[in-house]
C-alpha cells in the first residue's frame, strides 16, 4: 500500500457550474483500477483549464472508503448556534498559518464570536504549543471535507482514547523521547493515552514539491501501519502517528533561515498520510515528525522567524496533537445520527474562513450548500485561482483584506447584517419593473 500526489488537467467548464459532479467523474477516470483519491485541489484554474493536484492510496485491498467527491445536499440552516469553519490548507505556504500553528492567534480571535470553530492541525499545531480556544473543534482536513460536503457530522466529546504510533527509530533515544512525550501529556493534562505502538517494520514518508509548489510527498508500506490499526481497533477513538520524514539535510536550515519564503517541506505528505487515515478508519488522526539524526538536532538554527520558533525549539514535536486529539470530536457517517440534536453537520456551519484563491472541496461544497465563504486576501499562498469567477449567490463570496476584517463579517453575518450595509459608499438597490414602464 502506498500513497502519493499525482497531478491533472481538467478542461474548464463552461459558467464553472455543478464542478462536484464534473470533478468526481473526471478524477475517476484519471484514476488506475487500485487507486482511490484521498485529497483534491484545484492549484491553478482560468477559462480554459484546472490544474488540480490529488492525494492518490494504491493497494487499499479489503480496507475502502467512500468517494471524496460524494455530496448530499443540506435541507436548511440551523441558526440556534454560530459555528464557522476556519481553514489554511497545508503546504500551500500560506503567510499565516503555514508554518508552525502561527493562524492560532487567528482561531483564538475568530473563536469569540462563535458557539463553536471548527479548524484543523494545521492551524493550530506548534510543536509543543496548542492553544485551541474550549469551543475550538479540531479535526483533520478530510473531515472538514465531508462535513461540508454533507457526507459526515461532529459529535463533540469529553475526551478520547488515544492510540500512539511511534516508528523505530535508527536511534533508541529518539523513540525514549517519544514515549517520554506522551507519558508528559497523560500526568500533565490527564490525556487518555491507551497504548503505544512501536512499528517494528515503519511506513517510508518522503517529501516532495509538486510543478505548483505545493509541499506533498510519497508514502510507502503503509500497511504496517494499517495492520495495527486493524490489531487494536476497539481500544482507541484517536491515533496519533510520529515518524521519520526524509527530506534532504540542507532543508532542515534552509527551511529555517527562509524567513518564510520556504513552503514547510513536511506538512504536506503528513496530510496525505492523516486524510488516508481518517477516511479508512473513520477516526481522528494527526502526525509528528521524528528528527532523522542526532545530526540534525544539533543544528544550530539561531534565532528565526517567529512563526517557525516553536519548531525550532521542540524535540519530539507532539504535544501539539495529543492536546488536539485528547477532545477531537466523534466523526459520524450515519445519515440517520447525523441529523441528531447533539451533531454538529452542514446545517450546523454558519460559514467558511480561507485563504483567497484557495479551491478545493471544502469550497465546492460550501458553494453549493450556499455557506458564505470569506476569503482572506493578505493570507497569500501559492493558489492561482480566481474566486469571483466561481457561480456564488449574491452575496455569498465576501473577500476582505486581513483576519480583522473577517472578525467584523462575521460578527456582521450572526446580528444578520448585511456586511456591505455598513460599508460605504452605499449601492443603490436594483430596481425592476415591466420594460414599457417609466424607469425609476
Amino acid at each position: 500500500m502506498f500513497a502519493v500526489e499525482k497531478e491533472l488537467n481538467i478542461p474548464a467548464r463552461k459558467g464553472h457550474n455543478g464542478l462536484i459532479a464534473y470533478f468526481r467523474e473526471a478524477v475517476s477516470q484519471g484514476l488506475g483500477s487500485d487507486e482511490t483519491a484521498v485529497r483534491f485541489v484545484v492549484t491553478k484554474s482560468d477559462d480554459t483549464l484546472y490544474h488540480c493536484e490529488l492525494g492518490i492510496a494504491s493497494g487499499l485491498e479489503g480496507n475502502s472508503t467512500n468517494s471524496i467527491f460524494e455530496y448530499r445536499q443540506r435541507e436548511l440552516e440551523n441558526t440556534d448556534k454560530f459555528n464557522a469553519v476556519f481553514l489554511v490548507p497545508t503546504g500551500i505556504g500560506a503567510e499565516i498559518g503555514g508554518h508552525a500553528g502561527d493562524a492560532a492567534p487567528v482561531v483564538r480571535l475568530l473563536s469569540t464570536i462563535c458557539d463553536n470553530l471548527i479548524t484543523h492541525p494545521n492551524a493550530v499545531n506548534a510543536s509543543d504549543i496548542n492553544d485551541i480556544p474550549g469551543n475550538g473543534l479540531y479535526v483533520e482536513g478530510s473531515v472538514i471535507c465531508r462535513l461540508i460536503m454533507g457526507t459526515a457530522g461532529l459529535q463533540p466529546v469529553r475526551s478520547n482514547r488515544i492510540l500512539s504510533m511511534i516508528e523505530a527509530h535508527t536511534e533508541p533515544s529518539f523513540i525514549r523521547d517519544a514515549v517520554n512525550s506522551i507519558n508528559a501529556s497523560r500526568a500533565s493534562c490527564g490525556y487518555n493515552c491507551v497504548r503505544i505502538v512501536v512499528l517494528d517494520t515503519p511506513i517510508s514518508m518522503k517529501s516532495l514539491y509538486t510543478n505548483s509548489g505545493r509541499a506533498a510527498g510519497r508514502i510507502e508500506k503503509l500497511e504496517n501501519l494499517c495492520d495495527k490499526l486493524d490489531e487494536f481497533r476497539g481500544e482507541y477513538d484517536a491515533v496519533s502517528l510520529s515518524s521519520v520524514i526524509q527530506v534532504p539535510f540542507d532543508f532542515h536550515s534552509d527551511y529555517f533561515t527562509s524567513n518564510g519564503s520556504m513552503v514547510n517541506p513536511w506538512g504536506g505528505v503528513e496530510a496525505i498520510l492523516t486524510h488516508t487515515i481518517s477516511e479508512l478508519y473513520g477516526v481522528p488522526s494527526a502526525h509528528a515528525p521524528m528528527l532523522e539524526s542526532e545530526a540534525i538536532y544539533d543544528i544550530d538554527l539561531g534565532v528565526v522567524d517567529p512563526r517557525m520558533a516553536a519548531e525550532a525549539v521542540s524535540l519530539t514535536f507532539m504535544h501539539c496533537l495529543l492536546k488536539g486529539l485528547h477532545r477531537s470530536p466523534k466523526i459520524i457517517r450515519d445519515r440517520d445520527v447525523i441529523v441528531r440534536q447533539s451533531v454538529i453537520s452542514a446545517e450546523d456551519v454558519a460559514c467558511l474562513v480561507i485563504p483567497d484563491g484557495c479551491v478545493g472541496l471544502p469550497v465546492l461544497g460550501a458553494l453549493e450548500q450556499g455557506i458564505p465563504v470569506i476569503a482572506v486576501k493578505e493570507n497569500r499562498n501559492k493558489m492561482e485561482n480566481d474566486l469571483s469567477v466561481l457561480p456564488w449567490n449574491p452575496g455569498q463570496l465576501i473577500t476582505v483584506e486581513n483576519y480583522w476584517e473577517v472578525a467584523g463579517v462575521m460578527n456582521a453575518l450572526k446580528a444578520g447584517v448585511e456586511p456591505q450595509s455598513v460599508r460605504r459608499p452605499l449601492k443603490k438597490a436594483p430596481v425592476s419593473r415591466n420594460a414599457e414602464k417609466e424607469q425609476l
